[in-house]
């Protein structure tokens, strides 16, 4: 069984992964994001059907996951990770990769939490077909927003949040719609953790597996240690369930803000069942022209180039090894 999460960062991921990670029967380690990070360098490649150049991708593919901020601690043989793979592309090399890091654990099936796995869902359901199971995990957008407009990565104004997660969510929604019923569930951060044992439950019988209450003791594991140590932005999984972790977007974040957050994303908010506040109800919705659109990509470029400066010297070298890999690729390709 291969489980894909799907949906938006920020919107306890991490906390569902670990969670995940205790069940006796389940690998969910933190994510190297292939198709997000390898999708658009596969030019760099040329022909996949050439096997030099596949070879080229597995090699590149299996180093970054060396190099993850969070240490699989599996040892990889690019040969076999190359005869796992049912034909020449970087999903059969994402499923490869993972089949071997599941086997090393011990564990029958796996999951992956690159929740921008929603981008690249015909080509996973076209490589794993009935094995593939889709688990949603929503957020209220608004807290969504307020997370990312604190973190050290994603987009940086509200205006560009809502555009990124209304896409996302409306991505997940047409999974779900789409795939078998069997093979999707949707789970809503707030009941996670207002309702963390009957939803854990809920999601074992989708999944078939029992139940363990090891399920509920994830920030005692050494996996969370390992990634609250790898970076301050998942410092919060070494704390049990924080129940009360919700609508904290109401105090947090400007009028202004919401009226953006809303006005660009309120179908989503409207649909997944969480109330609009400002927009359409006490301020119109906003419409946004040409100028507005440069103003806000500028804000939003610039925002970004400050928390760059001060992303802490601990979060940066453990991104550096990823990056120095994207970058000599991303050379390659200009070279090409």
């Amino acid at each position: 069984m291969k489980i894909f999460m799907i949906g938006t960062q920020r919107s306890g991921s991490n906390l569902l992964r670990l969670m995940v990670n205790q069940a006796p029967s389940i690998a969910a380690p933190h994510p190297p994001h292939f198709m997000e990070r390898f999708t658009p360098l596969l030019p760099a490649y040329g022909d996949l059907r050439d096997e030099a150049n596949f070879a080229r991708l597995v090699d590149d593919a299996v180093t970054m996951v060396e190099r993850n901020p969070v240490p699989w601690g599996v040892s990889f043989d690019r040969t076999e990770i190359r005869a796992r793979c049912r034909d020449n592309s970087l999903v059969a090399i994402f499923g490869a990769v993972m089949d071997r890091m599941a086997e090393a654990n011990g564990k029958p099936h796996w999951m992956c939490k690159s929740l921008a796995n929603v981008h690249f869902l015909p080509e996973i359901e076209r490589y794993f077909g009935a094995e593939a199971r889709y688990l949603y995990l929503y957020r209220d957008g608004r807290d969504v927003c307020l997370s990312f407009l604190k973190a050290v990565v994603g987009e940086k104004t509200a205006f560009h949040v809502a555009r990124q997660w209304d896409l996302e969510q409306q991505l997940a929604l047409e999974c779900g719609r789409r795939v078998p019923a069997s093979q999707y569930l949707a789970l809503s951060y707030e009941e996670l953790t207002s309702n963390s044992e009957s939803t854990l439950k809920l999601l074992c019988r989708w999944l078939g597996i029992e139940f363990h209450p090891g399920m509920l003791d994830f920030h005692q594991s050494e996996e969370a240690s390992k990634t609250a140590a790898s970076g301050q932005m998942w410092a919060n999984v070494r704390k049990p369930v924080m129940a009360s972790n919700t609508k904290k977007w109401l105090k947090s974040m400007s009028r202004d803000e919401i009226i953006d957050f809303e006005s660009v994303a309120g179908r989503s908010l409207t649909e997944l069942g969480y109330d609009l506040e400002v927009a359409g109800k006490q301020e119109p919705v906003r419409s946004y022209d040409a100028s507005a659109l440069d103003a806000l990509d500028a804000e939003n470029r610039r925002r970004k180039a400050a928390v760059k400066e001060e992303l802490s010297p601990e979060d940066a070298a453990a991104r550096k090894p990823q990056e120095d890999l994207l970058a000599a690729i991303r050379a390659r390709k200009v070279a090409a």
